[in-house]
């Protein structure tokens, strides 16, 4: 069943079917959602799979045929992505193109409150060097990106330390006084909302960021001949009052794609409107298939692992650090990692939570077959029972309850950690709480983190119900007594 779940997921409902990728930041999924408005009213069938994560998975998803089109930016493209000569070289060579520049330029800035700007004097970049003690929060991509905060306090000389955090969250933190500066993207609807000043860039170190459609150069004619239709089309200030439309007055952001494409005459199907209960429940399902999938393949792989490190101490030792090793390491990074093998989608995220479920696992299975009492294993041997059947028949099923704690353990860690899957594409609870935390609207986390909440109860409820059935009656706790 999960194997069928799995490829209802994967497998794409169309051979020809374009897919459009947009990053973590409102501009972003706008602006997918304008390109694959555009592609549809052209006759093409298209997904548009919003809020990955920064330019460098996408950029990497679109080389490896895993996405067909996004919008980038030229001082990205040329600083961070491809730097060097002849860009447009470099990116026939490996397969892309893009169009002509949408119209508007969305750079860098650094912003303050007006009000704290006039009180300390600061009106350019500069003037933060005299003011070490300012509070300073960027976007974590902006903190290592070649053209952000390494250039950024080259240039001007900068004493801060600044605080990594998301783009959208740093408006809450400044307008609520827990910082004082932080990056803007200058079509950003908040400068206007929250009233703040934009610092000169008194050196000129910020490079234009002119918008374009970066796709793969083997689309079809009628969908290259789409994109490069929209060239021109957005100025700056239409693409501030459609991040304003979604930012601030909380229209969908299809449905800003939709008027826009509108009043250029381009005809899109009505934008549909998903009630908060299918939008849970298609969340939820995904969710679900996400954990159950890779902690069956977990099982599969983990138990043997565990009765292996049991049989044989000295190897045991090295599979159990090596299962430990795999647990250290990141579960965001672990995602990006696995994208260049399994692409964007729900692979990669099954493979990291597949990973992710091994530990308590192996070390649970590892730690039931040794701990059973040596006299029991004698008197399964005295009895004349061979290797494979005193496993099966006497050493698993005392060690059940170890078992199936350590598997308990994993698939609850890989409910929460799925939520992270959605920042490449994998879908789940993670979406509603990404695009609430982009929206700034707390009834969308909910709708995540809530049912995330509760799966994860439910899935410890279900274990401790299975217990009481697989678990021998003699190894069952008494009541009162607490399983260790």
């Amino acid at each position: 069943m999960n194997a069928l779940l799995l490829l209802l997921l994967i497998v794409p409902a169309s051979a020809d079917e374009l897919t459009v990728g947009s990053k973590k930041f409102t501009e972003s999924v706008i602006l997918g959602d304008v390109c694959a408005g555009r592609l549809s009213a052209s006759g093409a069938t298209v997904k548009h799979i919003a809020e990955l994560g920064g330019s460098r998975v996408l950029f990497d998803g679109l080389v490896a045929g895993e996405l067909d089109a996004y919008v980038e930016y030229s001082g990205t493209l040329l600083h961070e992505l491809l730097p060097g000569p002849d860009p447009d070289g470099q990116l026939a060579a490996l397969g892309l193109a893009r169009t002509g520049e949408l119209g508007f330029n969305n750079t860098y800035a650094m912003g303050m409150v007006r009000a704290r700007a006039t009180e300390l004097g600061i009106a350019s970049i500069s003037d933060l060097a005299g003011h070490p003690d300012l509070q300073l929060g960027f976007g974590h991509e902006f903190l290592d990106r070649a053209d952000g905060w390494p250039l950024l306090q080259q240039t001007y000389g900068l004493p801060q330390t600044p605080r990594g955090l998301d783009h959208d969250l740093a408006y809450k933190g400044l307008n609520g006084g827990v910082l004082d500066v932080v990056d803007l993207y200058s079509t950003d609807a908040e400068i206007a909302q929250y009233d703040l000043a934009v610092l000169t860039d008194d050196r000129q170190m910020f490079p234009e960021y002119r918008a374009f459609v970066l796709h793969r150069a083997d689309l079809p004619a009628d969908a290259i001949a789409a994109l490069r239709s929209l060239a021109g089309t957005v100025d700056g200030p239409t693409m501030v009052a459609m991040n304003r439309a979604a930012r601030v007055d909380g229209v969908p952001s299809a449905q800003v794609a939709a008027d826009f494409l509108g009043s250029l005459g381009v005809a899109v199907a009505p934008v549909a409107v998903e009630s908060a209960a299918a939008r849970m429940a298609r969340h939820g399902r995904r969710h679900v298939v996400l954990v159950g999938s890779s902690l069956a393949l977990a099982l599969l792989v983990a138990l043997p692992l565990g009765v292996l490190a049991a049989s044989r101490p000295k190897l045991g030792q090295a599979v159990l650090a090596g299962v430990g090793v795999l647990q250290t390491v990141p579960s965001l990074a672990l995602l990006v990692l696995m994208i260049p093998l399994l692409g964007i989608g729900p692979m990669p995220a099954i493979a990291a939570l597949f990973l992710y479920s091994l530990l308590p696992i192996v070390r649970n299975t590892h730690a039931g077959l040794t701990g059973i009492d040596p006299a029991l294993r004698e008197s399964a041997i005295a009895l004349g029972l061979p290797p494979r059947a005193r496993l099966l028949q006497v050493e698993l099923p005392l060690a059940t309850p170890s078992i199936l704690a350590g598997v308990q353990t994993a698939a609850v860690l890989n409910v929460g950690t799925a939520t992270l899957g959605a920042l490449i594409g994998a879908g789940g609870l993670g979406e509603p709480i990404l695009t609430g935390i982009r929206l700034d609207d707390v009834s969308l986390i909910l709708q995540g983190a809530l049912p995330a909440a509760a799966l994860a109860l439910l899935v410890q409820a279900g274990f401790e119900g299975l217990g009481r059935l697989v678990i021998p009656a003699g190894l069952q706790p008494s009541r009162g007594e607490t399983r260790p």
